[in-house]
């Protein structure tokens, strides 16, 4: 991959003289706490940086052949954006148990993490210092198809080097993770190495006219949809479920190695209020553009969105106001909604002081196609951890379906596909057990020259299987049109 990079060609002094010798003492500390038990213990030291650096490109363009790397924008919210580098631990876990298993991990990983005081910075981004970057599949083991494999059913990153970036802000932290067998020094060479690959850079532009197109396919025919979702709509007609959620992949294949980074870089600029990801590994990279909240804790409050019922934009202005209004006046859609609301204040209250959730849905506008909204806030009555809270509400019915014990078996079974880590919780979580978790929606799994790319829509009474099939079309084209 060809990327400019900005300034000298010798790399950015990243740590000071004070915050190496900072990070040289609390290695010493984690090094003696990994040989006292025998267990992984890490250092971490953070440090203001220019707000300025594009932090997912200086992140493409350093990465390794061998690297764990994460990117997470949403340009419209002050900048926002969390880009992560390589790996000093990570939490894996699978089944029902999960979400639990995992906040569990996590508790146990901060309290061996020997790094800086958090309130010590009051103006610090989210998601700075350490953290863990990362998600979940879909299903309790999903993701078990060879396309997916290097993905577990949970997986979370502590990186080695992660940028955090908002409100005029940002922050570098470098983390080390170490088992007790190493010497100090070489611990510290590690770090200097990885740093000394780190440069502000700029993206590499997508190739606007490729010698050789891209073929796209359907991983199943079209009229194999239109066939699930007639079925789904007897069940739910026969009284045995009010909605479920069926998908479609559609494969692209490219002539040469795709590269995430440009596709990212256009994902951000075309999507800048959505949640712009990439989550890569050295086999593949999942990236999208989702317009939906899962979770967001911040202490004891925690805000999520009920996003359900769609319709495509148009450039005219007096037609996309139209289009607005009839999906707020369809009883389809407002029906749709209504039973993503509901559950999500369902399954928040018993954990809430209070849940309280707009009267009305909105519109939530994005590129190519426009929802509706519910804002749903909670004051909640105990600290549980942002990954217990995604556990709770995933899958929500905007991608599973009502009731869930009757959609799960039925999904599989209609779509006949692995969804992976499409419609599975992303994001990150702090040592606090703070963070924010959105849906992997409008994403794309890029692997060698292959491109898998998922979108769904919600199947209620009324649905009638050509319009789903038009609306997954339309959903289609966040990202088909970069990769084809």
């Amino acid at each position: 991959m060809t990327v400019e990079t900005a300034g000298a060609t010798a790399a950015p002094v990243w740590l000071d003289s004070a915050a190496r010798d900072l990070l040289a003492r609390r290695i010493d500390g984690a090094l003696n706490l990994a040989r006292r038990d025998g267990r992984r213990a890490l250092a971490a030291v953070t440090v203001p940086v220019a707000a300025a650096v594009d932090v997912s490109a200086a992140v493409m363009a350093a990465r390794r052949t061998d690297d764990r790397f994460f990117c997470l924008e949403q340009p419209e919210r002050g900048g926002a954006a969390l880009a992560t580098l390589g790996e000093a631990t990570m939490i894996e876990a699978t089944g029902p148990g999960r979400f639990a298993d995992a906040a569990h991990a996590q508790r146990e990983l901060a309290s061996r993490v020997i790094g800086d005081d958090a309130d010590a910075d009051p103006e610090r981004p989210d998601g700075a210092g350490p953290v863990l970057v990362g998600g979940f599949a879909f299903a309790p083991g999903g993701g078990s198809t060879p396309e997916w494999s290097s993905l577990a059913p949970c997986q979370l990153v502590m990186p080695e080097l992660s940028f955090a970036r908002g409100r005029g802000q940002a922050r570098l932290t470098v983390c080390a993770g170490v088992d007790g067998d190493e010497a100090p020094a070489a611990v510290l060479e590690r770090v200097d190495a990885r740093l000394a690959e780190l440069r502000p850079a700029v993206m590499p532009l997508l190739d606007p006219d490729p010698t050789v197109r891209p073929r796209v396919s359907g991983a199943t025919a079209p009229s194999h949809h239109e066939a699930a979702v007639g079925r789904a709509v007897e069940r739910i007609r026969a009284g045995e479920l009010s909605k479920v959620v069926l998908a479609r992949e559609v494969r692209v294949h490219a002539p040469a190695q795709i590269d995430p980074a440009p596709v990212f870089d256009a994902l951000r600029g075309a999507f800048p209020a959505c949640y712009c990801w990439c989550v890569g590994t050295p086999e593949l990279a999942f990236i999208g553009a989702s317009p939906e909240l899962l979770v967001r804790r911040d202490g004891a409050r925690a805000q999520t969105v009920a996003l359900a019922g769609t319709t495509r934009r148009s450039a005219d202005p007096a037609v996309d106001d139209h289009l607005g209004e009839q999906l707020a006046a369809s009883e389809k859609n407002r029906e749709e909604h209504a039973i993503v609301a509901q559950r999500i204040e369902r399954t928040l209250s018993p954990v809430s002081v209070w849940v309280t959730a707009a009267e009305e849905p909105v519109l939530v506008k994005v590129q190519n196609l426009q929802h509706l909204a519910t804002p749903i806030r909670a004051q909640l009555a105990e600290s549980v951890p942002v990954l217990e809270l995604a556990g709770r509400l995933h899958p929500t019915p905007a991608v599973g379906g009502e009731p869930w014990e009757v959609a799960e078996p039925l999904i599989p079974a209609l779509e006949g596909l692995d969804r992976g880590w499409y419609t599975g919780p992303i994001g990150w979580t702090d040592m606090s057990q703070d963070g924010e978790f959105f849906v992997a929606l409008r994403c794309a799994l890029l692997r060698g020259k292959v491109a898998h790319l998922y979108a769904g829509g919600g199947i209620v009474r009324d649905s009638v299987p050509s319009e789903e099939l038009d609306e997954i079309e339309v959903k289609l084209e966040a990202l088909l049109p970069l990769l084809s």
